[in-house]
């Protein structure tokens, strides 16, 4: 059993991409991440990239934003729901699906442009930013952003994507 288990639904092709093996790319950055908060047992996860099309309209039934996004999660745990995963963890077999990723490529693009970012760190970012958010980490509350961004802007800084300055509290330093 591998320490993270992702299965993919490809909609607008992006892993044809043959500049990079966005496989291996993704695991190694969500198994550094899947340390970095402590995550002993194996995960599991789907990530589905779509069009800004379906970005819209997923973002407009879950979250009543009418338009596209770069990521939207949706947690397996959430909130008042959660069970208790330690019941489980003696298991070596147990494996915790923590939910689902959206991601829309084109949007991501328009972002790392938009914000100078680059494609390589505005990908990482997006992904490193659903991940936590599968975990059960927010940032509506300003305690709580501070810690999320802290966690997420060691991940990106140990993985070599670049940083700016007041990224570890702020998220994207813009």
């Amino acid at each position: 059993m591998t320490p993270i288990d992702i299965t993919y639904n490809d909609e607008v092709d992006f892993l044809q991409d043959k500049k990079c093996n966005w496989q291996k790319w993704i695991t190694d950055l969500l198994l550094l991440a899947k340390n970095e908060i402590g995550k002993e047992n194996n995960l599991e996860m789907s990530i589905n990239f779509v069009n800004e099309e379906r970005s819209q309209r997923i973002n407009y039934k879950y979250r009543d934003k009418n338009r596209p996004t770069d990521v939207i999660s949706f947690a397996i745990e959430d909130g008042e729901d959660k069970f208790e995963i330690a019941a489980f963890a003696a298991d070596p077999d147990f494996c915790e699906d923590i939910g689902d990723l959206f991601m829309c490529p084109s949007v991501i693009r328009r972002h790392s442009e938009e914000y100078g970012t680059g494609w390589q760190r505005e990908f990482g970012y997006t992904l490193v930013h659903g991940f936590l958010h599968l975990n059960g980490y927010d940032h509506i509350e300003p305690d709580e952003a501070k810690e999320m961004f802290a966690i997420q802007g060691k991940i990106l800084k140990n993985y070599g994507l670049p940083l700016y300055a007041d990224q570890l509290d702020e998220g994207r330093g813009k």
